[in-house]
């Protein structure tokens, strides 16, 4: 592995105008990191990553880097990129084991920051304020933390004891974290000034299922897909599956689902391959998987032992959008077991106090914050489901605002 990883750092150019970093949401320093690593300062190397990146080695193995940096390598444009995921990975796995964080002594010590959900802008956050010595709360409403990175994507594809060694590095720096504590319904952000804490951020990510609203949906082989990614093994699914929806969750719980004793699992939906949110990536492993995909279908009523649906084609209108057309005269019973929903996500409604728009994101300044001062938010919460290099973005400036505020403050 460690002689693949040289061969493949070697193949860098070092562009003076690196096109991977331009690429990256983050920024990710892949000129510098990869030139440090091969001069034998791969602890170094981790240091450039993590500081950018306090979750480089998440992003390392689940961004779409086909997208991203590996996808503007120059390299690529006439034979592979540099597998800069591969790199990445083994220097933060490398950095994440050795680093032993200390908490810093500065006069910020001792002014409270609550930090409401643990997912990757939660974790971000945290990271940099508590950097800064800043005496920070994590409130998790799960068990654990690590929000979608550990209830929302599949273990085979990102491994937990990763999240673990990041609640170790977060508890050495001194950061509190209260599990099973949902702010919104019994504790808000008015008890939370009251006890004095100087700012706060949010970022709880969107975890309701938007539901198809379509006949059947309460029946009882039916499962949201956001839901099923929690805990798999609490759920009886059968042999036969049909998923609808064709985003990067539906792909998770696809190849959950042959993971967990399906033999059969399909993927339903209204539009073309070409239209799908899935990633390349994401579809290609699914298929390999021996996930089956039905394009241009559409579910018309979910029913006891499967569904109904209709084939479906692209239309468009008076003013010239394309729209799917159902073609319910071509309709047909698709069988299953059980059939899971995976039609996006939205928000909690917990929080009060500050601007929601009217799908339930928070909104905010392109910095972060929220009409609410002292009170700053970032990653899908405000966005919507997005990578969680773009989370990691966006938290990053989110914590700039929240130290100016602080400043401010005195």
């Amino acid at each position: 592995m460690g002689r693949h990883i040289i061969e493949e750092a070697s193949r860098c150019l070092q562009c003076k105008r690196p096109l991977c970093s331009k690429g990256c949401p983050v920024g990710t320093p892949v000129n510098d990191m990869i030139k440090t690593f091969l001069e034998g300062d791969i602890r170094r190397a981790g240091e450039l990553l993590f500081q950018n990146n306090p979750l480089s080695v998440v992003c390392s193995l689940i961004c779409p880097h086909e997208k991203f940096c590996e996808g503007h390598c120059i390299l690529g444009k006439k034979s592979a990129p540099v597998q800069v995921s591969d790199i990445e990975n083994y220097v933060s796995r490398y950095y994440l084991e050795q680093f032993q964080p200390q908490r810093p002594v500065r006069d910020s010590n001792g002014t409270r920051i609550a930090v409401i959900g643990s997912g990757p802008a939660g974790l971000t956050v945290a990271f940099i304020m508590a950097s800064q010595g800043f005496d920070v709360t994590i409130f998790e409403s799960e068990e654990h933390i690590g929000g979608v990175l550990r209830y929302g994507i599949p273990a085979f594809r990102l491994p937990k004891d990763i999240l673990e060694r990041i609640r170790e590095m977060l508890l050495k720096l001194g950061v509190k974290i209260r599990p099973n504590m949902t702010i919104g319904p019994v504790i808000g952000l008015d008890d939370l000034f009251r006890d004095e804490y100087r700012a706060i951020f949010v970022g709880t990510g969107v975890w309701n299922p938007r539901p198809l609203r379509i006949a059947g949906e309460t029946l009882g082989h039916v499962h949201y897909a956001i839901n099923y990614l929690k805990n798999p093994d609490s759920y009886w699914i059968g042999k036969k599956v049909a998923i609808i929806g064709a985003g990067n969750v539906a792909m998770d719980v696809a190849r959950t689902a042959l993971r967990k004793g399906a033999d059969d699992v399909t993927i339903l939906y209204r539009r073309g391959e070409e239209h799908m949110t899935a990633t390349r990536y994401e579809y290609d492993y699914a298929k390999l998987d021996g996930v089956r995909f039905r394009f241009q279908t559409a579910p018309l009523e979910i029913v006891e032992g499967g569904l109904h649906c209709a084939r479906t084609r692209l239309a468009i209108d008076e003013q010239g959008r394309t729209r799917v057309e159902t073609l319910e005269q071509e309709r047909e019973f698709f069988p299953a077991d059980s059939i899971f929903i995976a039609a996006s996500q939205a928000p909690r409604t917990n929080l009060t106090g500050m601007e929601i728009g009217r799908t339930g994101l928070v909104i905010t300044d392109e910095e972060g914050r929220t009409s609410r001062d002292g009170v700053f938010a970032s990653g899908d919460v405000v966005t919507g489901a997005k990578t969680v290099a773009e989370a990691v973005s966006r938290s990053k400036r989110s914590a700039q605002a929240m130290l100016q505020y602080l400043a401010r403050q005195g």
